[in-house]
């Protein structure tokens, strides 16, 4: 049985969907609002690279290592980036939530906060997970303020972690949420989407 299995969550400004090629323009279209990919603490994929790592995704997806979601906005109905539930551990009932990226013009809305509540509420309260783990480039300063604010604590720094495209060294900053501090967690989700 896959753990965990592939499923649609809805909200008020998105709904994440399984990922599938059927987003690709969609996503092409998200990636060049910013030029993502010219953030060289980041891995988004260029546009030409777009097909490739939706097919990546649903490799890993095949081999239960990731579960990736189409992010399509409300407002439009169309797909504005993606994320995942990573790192899956069945066994703990730990996963990461990553790989994540926004098209620029959603990003600091709503629509992120209400993101993560979905999978967060979905991780605990479905998949009974004792843990939810965030991670992110050490200088990716606006990705680290965003899982700050949603009540992550730092765990640490894993140094020299992994290697960059660009040949650097990352340092990644691991982040967690664990399963009691849930409801302090939701609460505050809720306040923010109620005040944003």
């Amino acid at each position: 049985m896959t753990w965990p299995a592939p499923l649609t969550l809805t909200g008020s400004h998105s709904t994440l969907i399984p990922l599938s090629q059927d987003h690709h323009d969609d996503l092409v279209e998200a990636t060049k609002d910013g030029e993502l990919w010219k953030l060289w603490y980041t891995s988004v994929p260029t546009p030409e690279e777009m097909r490739a790592e939706i097919d990546r995704r649903l490799d890993l997806q095949n081999r239960n290592a990731m579960l990736p979601f189409a992010v399509i906005a409300t407002a439009s109905g169309k797909a504005v980036g993606m994320t995942t539930y990573m790192n899956i551990d069945s066994v703990h009932r730990r996963v990461e939530i990553g790989s994540t990226w926004y098209r620029k013009s959603v990003q600091r809305t709503a629509l992120n906060t209400e993101c993560k509540r979905l999978l967060l509420t979905h991780a605990f309260e479905s998949l009974n997970c004792i843990a939810v783990e965030f991670r992110t480039h050490f200088f990716n300063q606006q990705s680290r303020r965003a899982i700050e604010r949603l009540g992550a604590k730092l765990d640490g720094v894993l140094r020299n972690h992994q290697t960059a495209a660009n040949g650097t060294l990352r340092d990644t900053c691991v982040y967690s949420i664990i399963a009691s501090e849930w409801p302090v967690v939701r609460a505050h989700l809720c306040w923010l989407l109620d005040t944003d």
